[in-house]
């Protein structure tokens, strides 16, 4: 039996610039909205980078050394369908209509407005990944791959735990009664006792929580259930 690969969490932008001020800025301001980022120099580190770890958006400008922007574009088309913008001072018709069919979803000329970029890249995130991901805090709960992020490391949860997790991250902030918890994961008919609950959640903790004795997230509303924060 092969060693298990864990899998990273995906990078929210992945910016690919030469221009190092550019690069920098960009990231900066990436940042400073609260994306995961990674600025790769070269047509081939974007790639590599991409191919490794994944990304929900690319900025790809097009004057790269080495393999150029276009060729960065149709080498990730032909792996994903991850949304790209193309920002680039090359601005002719030919040029904007070679990246559309090549598959970039939006060819931005050099210079552009910060903030136009910014919100093109919001609303990219906001509708196609809203309802496949959880984040709280430094817990992430991708549903499309059904696995969880603790402070970008990915942690094991066997089927039960994460039905569990995923009810409480769904239900954020409410409090939720223990038996509608057991009833929900494990069903009426279920033969299972609800100390079974009890244990999940001490498992629960013992992977997501800094201190499983003082959590978090996974909170006891005494006497009556849970609630997750």
């Amino acid at each position: 039996m092969g060693l298990h690969k864990k899998r990273k969490i995906m990078i929210d932008v992945l910016i690919v610039e030469d221009n190092e001020e550019i690069g920098t800025l960009l990231q900066d301001f990436f940042l400073a909205e609260g994306y995961d980022v990674y600025h790769a120099t070269t047509g081939e580190e974007g790639l590599e980078v991409f191919l490794d770890e994944g990304a929900k958006v690319v900025v790809l400008d097009v004057m790269l050394p080495g393999m150029d922007g276009f060729e960065v574009c149709r080498a990730i088309r032909e792996k994903d369908d991850v949304p790209i913008i193309i920002v680039s001072a090359k601005v002719t018709k030919e040029d904007k209509l070679n990246g559309l069919i090549l598959g970039a979803d939006d060819y931005i000329e050099k210079p552009y407005d910060i903030d136009i970029l910014l919100a093109k890249v919001a609303g990219i995130i906001k509708r196609r990944y809203a309802e496949n991901e959880l984040k709280c805090g430094n817990i992430v709960l991708d549903k499309v791959r059904r696995c969880v992020f603790v402070d970008k490391e990915e942690k094991a949860l066997n089927k039960t735990e994460y039905a569990l997790l995923l009810y409480l991250m769904e239900n954020k902030g409410k409090v939720l009664s223990k038996e509608k918890i057991f009833s929900h994961i494990w069903g009426c008919e279920s033969e299972s006792e609800t100390q079974t609950l009890t244990v999940h959640i001490k498992w629960l903790r013992e992977k997501l929580e800094k201190d499983p004795k003082k959590p978090e997230h996974i909170l006891t509303a005494w006497g009556v259930g849970y609630r997750f924060e």
